[in-house]
């Protein structure tokens, strides 16, 4: 690939754009270049503000192995990234739209995502921004466009661990009240945390994000931002992890933690991802509307895709150990690959309102999950679908929790399940590239290994008098 193309045709900022935010903003004097791997981790470093004028004009030299690290930032041999590729440098080219300012860093912060190329200034196919635009293109064949929307639920925590153990929301920076009790939809729930998220939105204004509706969710000190549509799903996915970002700098500003951890708390609903999708065609009409409350047969077809491919990709939508501790019934988590219209008890649900309005919504997919590995992986089902022209069959009425377990219907409960599934998966491995699917699989076998081979307090409290 030649390096001196006209950067925003390989997806690269232009230096105009860099000239043109350092111009507007003389303040500014760091910024804070970052990309998020395949575990969902940001990474990467401080510049000086006369440091990020070459990352516009060229790259910044970064080393592969950031690609491949696990959660916990360790090395994985086995992903073919570390001592075996010479912990080989790569090109971290700045993602268009995001150098921005980061000012929960501080007032003087900026930041800028990566995206992650080869030498030969070709996308590194492992890179989850590059692997999403992989499925995004495979649309064409339609002539169609995806339409994305994340919305993330996440609890805020105390840094203080109280001496019974385990995590409580914080004392509530407006009312100095500690949430101990479920308040659905609770406007009280929301002032106590007012303060809180008039900076989430502040700081998220400036750093470009689309934020929409904030409400209290189904558990004490649990909450929830939605992010506007968008016709450019990279678009979408890079925003929905800078709201990560934003969510817990803001929360670390106010002296407690936010976490988008799946399961943070015991007897209490877990946080999911909810990806609402649609597709429109080279008009701006979304091919999913009809009169018919079941939407289009396009949209059937594209739930049946998603059913379809499920548990192939359950390993991305559920990547950790903690992941899978969410899916219970009665707790507004999704245990089936089950679909319904207007039904929250069921995996896809078909969104109520107008007909042009209308979406899936997939509600499996943990907050814990990569974004952009989510919508690659969702995406991916739905041109299945729509290829295969694969009947969902018919929806759940009611009650989807109850009609599940009456079926013998359910998600895949373990993580080495989910793995074996994944790693098996020809059309996984078709969708998403097979270098990304084997890297992807090594990485997550090293952290389930890890996990697994830990001796925990629960071991000793269960086994070492009763065993």
């Amino acid at each position: 690939m030649d390096m001196t193309q006209n950067p925003q045709a390989l997806g690269v900022a232009s230096i105009e754009e860099c000239d043109a935010f350092l111009d507007a903003n003389p303040h500014i004097q760091n910024v804070q270049i970052f990309f998020v791997n395949q575990s969902g981790v940001p990474r990467g470093k401080n510049l000086r503000r006369r440091d990020i004028r070459p990352v516009f004009e060229y790259a910044r030299m970064l080393p592969g192995t950031m690609l491949a690290l696990d959660i916990t930032g360790a090395d994985v041999e086995e992903s073919g990234f570390v001592m075996s590729d010479g912990d080989a440098d790569r090109l971290g080219r700045p993602v268009p739209g995001t150098f921005a300012p980061a000012p929960w860093l501080g007032e003087d912060f900026a930041q800028v995502m990566l995206s992650v190329y080869e030498l030969d200034g070709s996308p590194c196919n492992v890179d989850p921004r590059h692997v999403l635009k992989r499925v995004i293109d495979r649309f064409k064949e339609f002539d169609l466009t995806p339409v994305v929307a994340c919305e993330l639920e996440f609890y805020v925590i105390d840094r203080k661990i109280p001496e019974a153990g385990g995590r409580q929301g914080p004392v509530a920076p407006a009312t100095g009240h500690r949430a101990t009790d479920i308040q659905v939809y609770g406007l009280r729930e929301l002032d106590d945390f007012q303060p809180f998220l008039n900076d989430v939105y502040r700081f998220g204004e400036a750093a470009g994000l689309p934020l929409e509706s904030a409400i209290a969710e189904n558990a004490p000190a649990q909450l929830e931002i939605g992010l506007r549509h968008r016709a450019d799903a990279l678009r979408a996915t890079d925003e929905a992890q800078i709201f990560k970002r934003v969510v817990k700098g803001t929360a670390s500003r106010h002296g407690f933690e936010a976490t988008f951890m799946a399961k943070p708390h015991n007897g209490l609903a877990g946080s999911g991802q909810h990806l609402h999708v649609s597709l429109i065609d080279r008009d701006g009409k979304n091919v999913f509307a009809s009169d018919d409350p079941l939407g289009s047969p396009l949209l059937r077809y594209a739930v049946g895709g998603m059913g379809a491919l499920l548990e192939e990709s359950m390993a991305i939508f559920a990547p950790n150990a903690n992941s899978y501790k969410r899916f219970q019934a009665n707790l507004y988590a999704p245990v089936a690959p089950t679909w319904g219209v207007n039904n929250r008890t069921v995996g896809f649900r078909v969104t109520a309102g107008p007909a042009a309005s209308r979406h899936i919504e997939h509600r499996i997919c943990g907050a814990d999950a990569n974004s952009t590995l989510a919508v690659a992986a969702l995406l991916a089902a739905i041109h299945h679908g729509l290829k295969h022209r694969i009947d969902p069959g018919p929806p759940m009425i009611g009650d989807g929790y109850k009609q599940a377990a009456e079926r013998h219907l359910s998600l895949p409960r373990s993580w080495v399940k989910a793995l074996d599934t994944f790693e098996a998966s020809t059309r996984m491995r078709d969708y998403l590239g097979p270098r990304f699917h084997q890297m992807y699989t090594a990485i997550k076998r090293a952290e389930h290994d890890r996990f697994t081979g830990q001796v925990t307090e629960l071991d000793y409290e269960w086994y070492l008098r009763n065993a």
